[in-house]
């Protein structure tokens, strides 16, 4: 039996992107699921008739609390929370304003932090599991995505941090770091254009529907860490191992 039929699941940022793809997965397989977006139309097209459907700004405290009490009385329970919703910025260190920079992480991490709060009383009933969509920015400073690349790093630090105290209660908790993925993430961050050559880099990232089945594989196995595609290990290592090497490499970008 599929391990994910009739489990319960939360994702936000599910209108499109690599949070689209996971849902299409995730009915697929039988689960149960409450989708979250801004976008009511696009929630729409990519629910199931029996999802449970929340628009709203996940931002909003008000939206956090519906989601997570719908869901509820509609299972009784939650078996999965996955933290997607998020955007990027453009702006340089030196030139970001500081509302977009707050922006940024209200989105990135405080909505998940919060949503992850609500979640975790039922998660541990359920013995269930914690997802947060990080990056490859979470493990490496793109000093042509620094606010967001600052955002992830906390991303990365909770989740970690999630992990040991939760382990206890039986809760899994799971850390994502896409790479490069193919989605409309380029065109939503804020901010003046990037660089021409992570443009261009483009034409080598992974897919959204690739992305996807990583994460979706990973929540059936129950990982801790999923670093998507693959080959993103050797940055993150590379990173770790030579760190001044790797930044300076990034300068040149």
């Amino acid at each position: 039996m599929d391990p994910l039929s009739g489990k319960v699941v939360v994702i936000t940022g599910a209108s499109e992107g690599i949070g689209a793809r996971v849902a299409a997965l995730l009915q697929s397989r039988g689960a149960l699921l409450t989708v979250a977006a801004r976008n009511s139309v696009k929630l729409g097209q990519i629910a199931r008739s029996d999802d449970l459907v929340v628009a709203g700004d996940i931002t909003d405290e008000g939206v956090r609390r519906v989601v997570i009490e719908k869901t509820i009385e509609r299972h009784g329970r939650i078996d999965v929370l996955i933290n997607n919703a998020g955007r990027g910025s453009w702006y340089a260190a030196s030139a970001v304003p500081l509302e977009e920079a707050r922006a940024v992480f209200e989105l990135n991490f405080f909505a998940p932090l919060a949503l992850s709060l609500l979640a975790t009383p039922w998660l541990r009933q359920s013995r269930g599991i914690l997802v947060n969509i990080s990056s490859i920015a979470g493990q490496i400073s793109l000093p042509w995505l620094p606010v967001y690349s600052a955002s992830k790093f906390a991303v990365t630090a909770l989740t970690s941090a999630q992990r040991s105290e939760l382990k206890r209660d039986g809760v899994h908790v799971m850390g994502v770091f896409p790479g490069y993925v193919d989605t409309g993430f380029q065109a939503h961050a804020a901010g003046p254009p990037p660089p021409d050559r992570i443009v261009a880099g483009k034409k080598f990232a992974v897919s959204a529907t690739d992305c996807a089945a990583a994460i979706v594989d990973g929540i059936a196995h129950r990982r801790q860490i999923v670093v998507t595609p693959a080959l993103g290990w050797l940055l993150v290592w590379a990173n770790r191992l030579f760190p001044g090497l790797v930044e300076s490499r990034m300068e040149r970008v």
